[in-house]
């Protein structure tokens, strides 16, 4: 019997090596309400030690000195069933105070598998899920309970003193009825022409000449420098139009690739992924799930407190099929690895794919080329992010977002699934994600 069916709070092992962070990592956990199987250094503690607690959650402050021990414990951390929480070390320590008690709300929501992260007191959070049906109409105001108002307004109006700085134009008049104005805008009709027989009784008149007025020899103003015009030319036969061919000739046509005229950047494929807090979890399983014959490159933006982003490539490369490897100025992207960029990292187009590059703001969105790009929200992605992804599924490109229980920081995800786009839990969507490009078609291109 395993110690969830003994207990009903979640069974929890904590490993940090001793020190301030694994001291505030245990004040958060009893205050989540759960029941700390081991707590332990990771660099001392044996695989068989680990499975044996039957823990459902490993909490586990990040730092280099236990990246070792992790590679050692990993048939115990890879076991079904168990959700790894991780944490930086260094980052867990310094956090105090209001700080702290977020974090601690957000991490007893991960354990115990609900949303509630506002302090206690405080209302619910507004679901951003759509839900089905009309808004609930908001009360409506009584006619009985108007009524005496509007009978003690009718009997002041007479008593409302006239405004004596107007008075009414004296053409003011009561309007007309409806048939009365129709008949004033009906058009005059005019007259019919006369017969011929009138025509020829009505005598022409007669039009005098006009006068021609004498000029000068030396008055210049009727001088002109254009010739008189001359007498119409005699008409010439006209020249038979062309005759249409017999036939249309469609040897010279041809079909034309209009996607190969494109540039090799355009056409590039790009598998994005936003990820923050508490996305590692949804990462690994994200990454898990996928195809080793991937055929695009996928770009794992995860913004970390401390930027050790040498520790994430090391703990993906541990589940990931595809490589998984940091990325660097000025190298590109190369189809079916995995690529994870730091917070000044960003990407751009160019004739034989993308290629990466330094970016004050980091990663920017519309880069990619929409028609050929998926862009998967996880838990913790930045809130700005959601415009430019909205934008780009609008321009063609595949977006989805994270739901479910492991969902951490369900935000950014949420958002995009109330606007329409795919929903799932991390290894649903890598499922949709291989039957997109899970194989490469006849000329090289993502399928």
């Amino acid at each position: 019997m395993s110690v969830s069916d003994v207990n009903p709070v979640p069974a929890v092992a904590l490993l940090a090596r001793p020190g301030a962070a694994r001291e505030r990592l245990r004040e958060a956990l009893a205050h989540a309400d759960v029941q700390i199987v081991l707590e332990d250094d990771p660099s001392g503690l044996e695989p068989q030690a680990l499975a044996d607690a039957q823990p459902q959650f490993v909490v586990i402050a990040l730092e280099a000195a236990i990246e070792d021990a992790l590679e050692r414990l990993e048939p115990a951390l890879s076991a079904p069933g168990l959700t790894l929480v991780f944490d930086e070390a260094e980052l867990a320590a310094r956090r105090d105070g209001w700080e702290a008690q977020r974090w601690g709300r957000h991490l007893a929501a991960k354990l115990h598998g609900h949303q509630q992260v506002l302090p206690p007191g405080a209302e619910d959070e507004p679901s951003l899920q759509l839900e089905p049906g009309l808004p609930s109409t908001p009360p409506q105001p009584q006619d009985a309970a108007l009524q005496p108002h509007l009978d003690q307004a009718l009997s002041w109006a007479d008593d409302v003193p006239a405004d004596g700085l107007y008075s009414p134009p004296a053409d003011l008049h009561e309007p007309i009825a409806l048939e009365q104005a129709l008949a004033a805008l009906q058009p005059v009709l005019p007259e019919p022409p006369p017969s011929a027989e009138a025509v020829e009784d009505i005598a022409a008149p007669v039009i005098e000449p006009a006068p021609v007025p004498s000029v000068a020899l030396g008055d210049h103003t009727a001088w002109s420098l254009v010739d008189e015009p001359a007498s119409a030319p005699a008409p010439t036969t006209p020249v038979a139009a062309a005759a249409p061919p017999s036939t249309f000739a469609t040897d010279h046509l041809s079909l034309v690739d209009l996607d190969a005229a494109l540039p090799a950047g355009a056409r590039a494929g790009a598998l994005l992924v936003l990820a923050g807090i508490g996305g590692p979890d949804a990462l690994r399983r994200l990454l898990g799930a996928l195809p080793a014959d991937l055929s695009v490159p996928v770009l794992v933006h995860m913004r970390l407190d401390g930027g050790r982003y040498g520790n994430l490539v090391k703990q993906m490369a541990r589940v990931s099929p595809l490589p998984v490897q940091l990325a660097e100025p000025g190298q590109r992207a190369v189809p079916g690895e995995v690529h994870v960029l730091a917070d000044d990292l960003g990407v751009q187009a160019a004739t034989d794919g993308l290629y990466f590059q330094t970016r004050a703001q980091g990663i920017a969105i519309d880069a990619l080329s929409p028609e050929h790009t998926a862009v998967v929200l996880l838990s913790g992605a930045d809130l700005a992010h959601v415009g430019p992804a909205l934008d780009l599924a609008a321009a063609g490109a595949w977006v989805a977002g994270q739901v479910g229980e492991g969902c951490y920081d369900p935000a950014a995800a949420t958002a995009v699934v109330a606007a329409g786009m795919v929903a799932g839990e991390p290894q649903e969507l890598a499922q949709a994600i291989a039957a997109r490009w899970g194989r490469h078609d006849d000329d090289g291109d993502a399928a």
